[in-house]
């Protein structure tokens, strides 16, 4: 049974820092692409960010490129956001995710908010 399990979220000023993990398990982690999404409260879910099985392929959302860097580590099957110069745009429930073929997994989320 495929596990997700996000950590790390909080609360954090303008302009700070937060390092998401989503540790995965019950499928060959490093067979699959990892991604991050995000929900603001009123708003659709938006994709964040993906890395490859390798992590030799990474792409990000327009509005956190630069900011924003998504890692893998396969020996631990964790997946990490690193978020800076995070803003109050940036306030959302955090999700982990990874697709095979019609099939989406979901951990349950972490809240990020920033404010001052």
């Amino acid at each position: 049974q495929v596990h997700l399990v996000e950590f790390g979220g909080g609360l954090v000023q303008p302009g700070g820092s937060l390092r998401l993990s989503c540790a995965a398990s019950g499928f060959t982690f490093s067979n699959y692409a990892m991604a991050w999404y995000r929900q603001a409260p009123g708003k659709e879910r938006e994709f964040v960010a993906i890395i490859s099985w390798s992590g030799g392929w990474i792409n990000y959302a327009d509005s956190v490129k630069g900011r924003f860097t998504i890692s893998r580590d396969n020996a631990k099957n964790t997946v990490y956001l690193q978020m800076s110069n995070l803003n109050p745009e940036d306030t959302a429930v955090y999700y982990c995710n990874t697709k095979w073929g019609s099939l989406a997994y979901w951990g349950q989320g972490t809240q990020v908010t920033v404010s001052s």
